[in-house]
């Protein structure tokens, strides 16, 4: 028999007073909010690597001069081992760079970086697709990276292809097409000009792609007209290792 009702075989949920539905509530929304809370708490943490919060002109700064040790040979030792635990509870990168895939060209090598310095997309050609920008979404919004770099280099590959496509109408075999789709407007638009013109279209490149990169709403836009966050090209020279800024 219900205690609640006096049928005979039935069984009823106690009803809840005010005191109760209140208590339940509360129970509920701290449930909710717990996420919420261990992400505030995990903010509030010091980052893995307290060096790597920069303002976007430091970090450029610092990425220069750390070409400038690579190009000298007196590249810093770096002790892998003991910075490895800091990495472990996560990362802030003080740049993010879109480099090219050519082997030749090594970001970790030629910015003289430990782990968890820079956070690096490669793709040939170094041009922004919807994958590489997500990627740099999450750095700029995540991880606060302060500075981007679109990393082009003498005698591209990805490049030389594009050339030969437009100027030679060559024809290109599996997918390079689809890879040298977003490298056409820049040749096409210095293929006239007079001057090296695989150079010419590699620093148009660079700077369509750093264009493109500055007007990615609604992320990385919003953190450049903010002053969050700065985005430069820079071409990287084969006999010497140095970057210039384009």
């Amino acid at each position: 028999m219900c205690d609640s009702c006096g049928l005979k075989g039935a069984v009823h949920r106690p009803t809840l007073d005010r005191r109760g539905a209140l208590a339940l509530g509360l129970g509920v929304m701290a449930s909710a909010a717990a996420p919420f809370r261990a992400l505030a708490e995990a903010s509030d943490k010091p980052p893995p690597k307290p060096e790597n919060v920069v303002s976007p002109g430091e970090a450029l700064d610092r990425l220069m001069e750390s070409n400038a040790r690579y190009v000298s040979g007196i590249a810093r030792r770096h002790d892998f081992v003991a910075g490895r635990e800091a990495l472990i509870r996560g990362q802030n990168p003080y740049a993010g760079i879109l480099s090219c895939a050519d082997s030749r060209v090594v970001p970790e090598f030629a910015f003289d970086s430990a782990p968890g310095d820079l956070f690096i997309c490669r793709v040939a050609g170094n041009v922004v697709n919807p994958d590489n920008l997500a990627s740099f979404e999450y750095a700029v919004d995540v991880l606060k990276t302060p500075l981007i770099m679109v990393l082009g280099h003498e005698s591209c590959g990805a490049i030389k292809a594009t050339i030969s496509a437009i100027v030679d109408k060559a024809t290109l075999r599996g997918h390079l097409p689809a890879l040298v789709a977003g490298i056409r407007p820049a040749v096409e638009a210095v293929v006239n000009q007079p001057g090296d013109r695989l150079l010419n279209a590699t620093k148009e490149n660079i700077r369509r792609n750093v264009a493109r990169l500055k007007g990615a709403e609604p992320i990385v836009s919003a953190a450049v007209s903010e002053g969050r966050v700065q985005v430069v090209g820079g071409l990287y020279r084969l006999e010497t290792g140095r970057v210039e800024l384009i």
